[in-house]
């Protein structure tokens, strides 16, 4: 198997997931792992039925994905295909992709896991949630505020 980073990008059409398996696809993998998140109806930690989502990147929230990426698979023998969207999500939109494929089932579940758990803390993409009464609220980074009224984003330390 060749591995490597074969595909990343923050899209604005809808992520198609039988293109993620075909970029990993390789005679020699006997696994793929793969990770679909989903907009969903509700949000646990708050009351009321979600209606969609908002995501807004950063302009080097692609060049951060592929570093992030390469960081988690390092010199493992995978190959790695993920995708994250942005704009206006309703529920059952899917909001990111990842595959990956490796001689063997643990390695292709182990980097699966460390990849979307990485994306989800360290990848500057904020979504701002909106309620079907009308509430929304932003979420995402800590360290970085998200665009007010559709303005700018600031920038924090992790992709200066």
């Amino acid at each position: 198997m060749t591995p490597g980073v074969v595909l990343t990008g923050i899209e604005t059409e809808p992520l198609d997931v039988a293109a993620h398996l075909a970029a990993v696809s390789d005679p020699s993998a006997g696994a793929v792992a793969t990770f679909v998140g989903q907009v969903r109806d509700h949000d646990p930690d708050a009351a009321g039925t979600v209606e969609r989502l908002e995501y807004e990147a950063h302009p080097d929230a692609a060049r951060v994905l592929a570093n992030i990426a390469h960081d988690v698979i390092g010199d493992l023998p995978v190959r790695v295909a993920v995708s994250h969207r942005t704009g206006v999500l309703g529920v059952g939109d899917l909001a990111v992709v990842v595959a990956v494929a490796s001689a063997h089932r643990a390695l292709a579940f182990d980097v699966c896991r460390d990849l979307i758990e990485a994306i989800k803390t360290d990848l500057p993409i904020w979504k701002r949630q909106v309620d079907q009464d009308g509430r929304a609220a932003w979420t995402g980074l800590a360290a970085v505020q998200p665009p007010a009224n559709g303005g700018s984003t600031s920038t924090g330390p992790i992709w200066s």
